[in-house]
This record gives structure tokens, sequence and C-alpha cells, in this order.
């Protein structure tokens, strides 16, 4: 036993050693881009000269940046890099452009697909209508997660430490609409979870409304969205409500297409309902 037991440290001590890792990792935000070893150990808890060592091998490695002569770091390319072949391998072509495009053609609004990228959502893809009833798929640029459909969809069925992380950062007055309040926010978030849909009625940008749902991983996690938007006027709530299911049923099929097998628990608890999946 005490072989098989021994046998087994070395695993935990590396499991150990990726948390400290990923610890240090997370400290940065769009807020705090640029920190010292020092701010770093603070945020972690971790020792100071543990810090020092990891913050030195991350940076030797690429994964941060040391900023000139300066002593703060960044996160570096490498990340970006890594990031960018999770995209690719995604392969949005066959396995979520059908759906997109589907979901357009049976809306006639504008459909988008976004993907959290660390800070906020990254509008990947973005299907409208032109005025030949052509279907036309442009890339837009990222979205705020208060204060969006695809935002709100993804943060409602996150860790609390994620939501807190991202929610402090900012909670920028984009409308008169925008939540802005971090209490009202994780009232609403809990609404979200529970209902399985997020609106966003004129909250990111005056006269647009949105409907978005949550898309999971195959590890069960959610780390992207599906939305449906489009000018109050034609998508008054009540429309919204209506369009609300189909929006879903996409996005479950979606996650499907990914690999998620239903009844499969998330990797992370999220804050509102920790053994619920969609």
């Amino acid at each position: 036993m005490k072989q098989s037991a021994d046998a087994g440290l070395p695993h935990q001590a590396s499991i150990k050693s990726l948390t400290k890792v990923l610890q240090i990792l997370e400290c940065f935000s769009q807020r705090d881009a640029n920190l010292t070893p020092a701010e770093i150990a603070a945020r972690t808890g971790l020792p100071r000269a543990t810090t020092h060592r990891l913050v030195s091998s991350l940076r030797d490695i690429g994964l941060l940046e040391q900023n000139g002569k300066r002593d703060t770091y960044k996160l570096g390319m490498k990340l970006f890099q890594l990031g960018s072949l999770v995209l690719q391998n995604l392969d949005l072509d066959s396995h979520v452009r059908p759906y997109a495009t589907q979901l357009q053609l049976i809306t006639g609004e504008n459909t988008h697909l976004c993907i959290f990228d660390g800070a906020q959502m990254a509008l990947v893809e973005r299907q409208a209508m032109n005025s030949s009833g052509n279907t036309m798929i442009t890339r837009i640029e990222s979205a705020p997660v208060h204060c969006t459909s695809v935002g709100k969809a993804f943060l409602a069925w996150q860790p609390a430490g994620l939501i807190n992380k991202l929610i402090s950062d900012s909670l920028a007055e984009r409308t008169p609409y925008t939540i802005t309040d971090e209490e009202a926010l994780m009232a609403e978030l809990k609404r979200i979870h529970a209902r399985g849909c997020a609106f966003d009625l004129q909250e990111n940008e005056l006269n647009v409304h949105c409907v978005g749902a949550p898309i999971r991983g195959a590890n069960g996690q959610v780390f992207a969205a599906v939305s449906v938007s489009g000018s109050a006027e034609r998508l008054p709530l009540h429309r919204l409500e209506g369009l609300a299911g189909l929006v879903m049923e996409t996005a479950h099929k979606i996650s499907l297409e990914l690999g998620w097998q239903p009844g499969k628990l998330p990797a992370a608890q999220t804050a509102f309902a920790p053994h619920t999946v969609l």
C-alpha cells in the first residue's frame, strides 16, 4: 500500500504546481494587464520566492512577457497563439456554422456566435440578410459580458470567482438601460440561469434587442453563446420570448455537435446551481 501511495506523490505535486501556474495567469485581466511579482504574490497568496521563480519560468517559455527592463509582466503572445489554435480546432465551418445559418434563415434576424476570450465575448461570426436576400457572414469585434445577451448567457453558468472578477473590472454604462449595479446584475444572472437564456433590452446598444443562450464544450463547461438580435421595434420582448426556445435549441444542438453529453457535469461548479446542466 505504501508503494502505491508514494507512486501518487509525483502526480499530486505536478497538479499543485500547475494549479499555482494557473493562479498566476488568472491574476491578469483587462484592467490589470501589467503586474509586478509582488502584486501577483499578493493576489495568489503564494510566497514571494515561489512567485518569482514561477514568473521567471513562465517568462522563459513565453506564457508571460516582461515589460522591457521594468519589473512588471503581462500575458505572453504564446497564450494568444494557443488560443487561436483552440478556435481553429473547433472547426466552426462544419460544427457550428450550419446551425447559425439555419437560425438566421428561420428568424430573418441577425445571428451571432460568440466565444469568451478571457475578458469579453469575442463575436467570431455574425450572419445577416442583405437587401438581395442573401446571407452575409462577417466578423465583428468583441462585446462586453455584462450587457449583452451572449455575455450574460455565458456569465450565468460560471463559477462565482470568475463572475466576481469580471464584473469587478468594469460595469460600464453603455446605454441608460445597462445594469451597472453588481447586486442587480447577480440577481439578473440568477434569473437567466433558471430561465435558460438571456435577454438584452437595449442594454448594449440603443434600439437593439437580443436573446442569447449558452453553448457547452465537450467537458460540459459553458464557453460560448449564440444569439438572435434585431431592432427593438421588430423584436419586442414578447417576440424575443417566442424566439427563446429556438435559440436555446440551437445552442443545445451546437453543444452536442461539439461533443457535450447531456447529464455530464460541468468541469467547474457554477455560482447559481452547481449540479445543474442544460
